[in-house]
């Protein structure tokens, strides 16, 4: 099968085929690099949140409420529920007056496997701050109350919060509102379809901007990698080997967004059935094809993750039983 794909395999057969479409831009939008369809229409879900995070900043609610590294990298985050998140999203409320019962998020079972395994076995009753939302609800809460404007219904489509999000979704992804699609997202607030060029164009914008507020934002995702995602879980895994070199956002149903702050690029993928699994083994391949050609040092720090570029799937016991590998070439574009 032609194209850039991701193959899961189980023993020395190829089980299951999950074809990507994939963009590198640099800042001005110029595309670097590119499989399947660059230009596909996707929703962006949870790699959002950085630029949702935005105007908690730039409109100066952080600095009000008195939120700090933390609280901003849990913002972004789409966390797995541990204790250190949420203790943040507790501290988090307390600073901006609110209560857990004013997020509109949902509980959901934890993407960590290991808190996941936990509360099955405790029979524990979840609340929203378990929502790997929670940080970017409670952002938006932050952003009402620091604006004045209702705190009722923060999370939907027409919202003053809403709105101005929407403001910086245009701005660094370069992709006008007409052009962007609105649905709603999992956890109940606004997420936007667009190109998967504008996506990969605002992480590279984001990547190296000297804005306030994207460098306070950057460098809080810097130095909380473990916020962003949690034990195990890629993104964080990619923020541990290589600090400050790159910075990963998953988002759900196959997507990835990555800012890349030692090249000034950024990446967007979508895998295109929406296979989650097949999405970090994807990343990493168009990482390494990547810096293969412009920061051969920055391939070599990221080795230690996947010594083989493969990423092993295992059975109910922890046996290895195939392997997720990404096939298939990215198209530069020189």
């Amino acid at each position: 099968m032609s194209g850039f794909r991701v193959e899961s395999t189980r023993g020395d057969l190829v089980e299951s085929v999950h074809q990507v479409s994939a963009a590198v831009t640099d800042a001005s939008g110029r595309l670097i690099a590119s499989a399947g369809d660059p230009e596909l229409v996707t929703f962006w879900r949870s790699a959002a949140k950085p630029f949702q995070a935005m105007p908690l900043v730039a409109d100066g609610a952080a600095d009000a409420f008195g939120l700090g590294a933390e609280e901003l990298a849990l913002a972004c985050a789409s966390h797995s529920s541990e204790r250190i998140h949420l203790d943040v999203v507790e501290r988090f409320l307390g600073r901006i007056g609110c209560e857990e019962r004013e997020l509109a998020c949902g509980p959901h079972p934890p993407l960590g496997v290991a808190v996941a395994e936990m509360v099955a076995r405790s029979g524990m009753t979840l609340t929203p701050r378990w929502s790997n939302c929670s940080g970017k609800h409670a952002g938006m809460l932050a952003l009402a109350r620091h604006r004045g404007w209702p705190t009722e219904g923060y999370e939907k489509a027409g919202h003053p919060v809403q709105e101005r999000m929407l403001d910086e979704v245009e701005r660094w992804t370069g992709v006008p509102r007409a052009g962007i699609a609105l649905g709603v997202d999992g956890c109940t607030a606004v997420c936007f379809a667009l190109p998967l060029r504008g996506m990969a164009t605002s992480y590279a914008r984001f990547a190296t901007s000297d804005e306030p507020a994207a460098a306070r934002i950057r460098l809080a995702m810097m130095e909380h990698p473990h916020l962003i995602a949690g034990a195990g879980r890629f993104c964080t895994q990619l923020g541990l080997v290589w600090p400050g070199g790159v910075i990963a956002k998953v988002g759900a149903e196959g997507v990835y967004s990555a800012a890349l702050p030692a090249t000034g690029h950024g990446i967007a993928l979508k895998v295109e059935d929406g296979d989650m699994r097949a999405a970090p083994a994807a990343l990493l391949a168009v990482l390494r094809q990547l810096l293969g050609r412009v920061d051969p040092a920055g391939a070599e720090r990221l080795a230690p993750l996947v010594p083989r570029a493969e990423l092993p799937t295992r059975n109910t016991r922890g046996a290895v039983t195939g392997v997720l590998r990404a096939a298939g070439e990215l198209r530069f574009h020189d």
